[in-house]
């Protein structure tokens, strides 16, 4: 297992850029995928983008292709996710998630940070 916690979400205007950053803790996390996920009252949790434990592999949602950017440092066990270029309806609570290698969906990351509050206003 893997224990995580979000960080760097806020408030900001539409256009403005953000960096979450998810601090890792735990021996899997080198050999782990790492995710973000983000979810809106009365919605499911959404897949935003999934980066492989090497870092050599990225994979993003349609909405957030070209706009965010998710990295790792494994030597300081954190994932990150640059949010540029932010839009209203880019507003969650924002989710990282450890998983196997290989993970891309919810199902197949089995932990899971608390979350951070992004809010982009217009």
């Amino acid at each position: 297992q893997v224990r995580l916690v979000e960080s760097g979400g806020g408030l900001v205007q539409a256009g403005d850029s953000l960096r979450l950053s998810c601090a890792a803790s735990g021996s899997n996390f080198s050999r782990s995928s790492m995710g973000w996920f983000r979810q809106t009252p009365g919605k499911e949790r959404q897949f935003v983008a999934v980066i492989s434990w090497t870092g050599g592999s990225t994979y993003y949602a349609d909405s957030v292709k070209g706009r965010f950017a998710i990295s790792r440092d494994n030597a300081k066990n954190t994932l990150y996710l640059q949010m540029n270029s932010l839009k209203p309806e880019d507003t969650a609570v924002y989710y990282c998630a450890a998983g196997p290698d290989g993970a891309i969906l919810k199902r197949d990351f089995g932990s899971w940070g608390q979350g951070t509050q992004v809010t982009v206003s217009s």
